[in-house]
C-alpha cells in the first residue's frame, strides 16, 4: 500500500482523534473509511461525466437555461402526452 500525507487542521484533527478512540479504530481506518463514503457520494457523478460529450451538453444546456431558453415542465409534459 502506498502512503500519502495530507495536512488536517488542528481542530478537525483532535476531532478525528476523539472519534477514533471513541470507536476503538486507528485514525488512519476513519480516515479511509470517511473517504471511502465521499467517494460513495461522487461516484453517479463520475458515472455521468464519464459518458463521451455529457458534460459539454450539460454546459450548453445549462447556458440555454440562463439565457430563457428553457422549457417550462408543463409545456414539456403536454409533450410527451402527445
Amino acid at each position: 500500500m502506498n502512503i500519502a500525507t495530507i495536512r488536517i487542521p488542528e481542530d478537525k484533527k483532535n476531532i478525528l482523534k476523539a472519534i477514533s478512540t471513541m470507536e476503538n479504530k486507528k485514525l488512519n481506518e476513519v480516515v479511509v473509511e470517511l473517504i471511502d463514503e465521499y467517494i460513495e457520494r461522487h461516484n453517479e457523478t463520475l458515472e455521468l461525466l464519464s459518458i463521451p460529450g455529457f458534460y459539454e451538453i450539460l454546459t450548453s444546456s445549462s447556458k440555454e437555461f440562463r439565457k430563457g431558453k428553457g422549457v417550462k415542465v408543463r409545456d414539456a409534459k403536454k409533450e410527451l402526452e402527445r
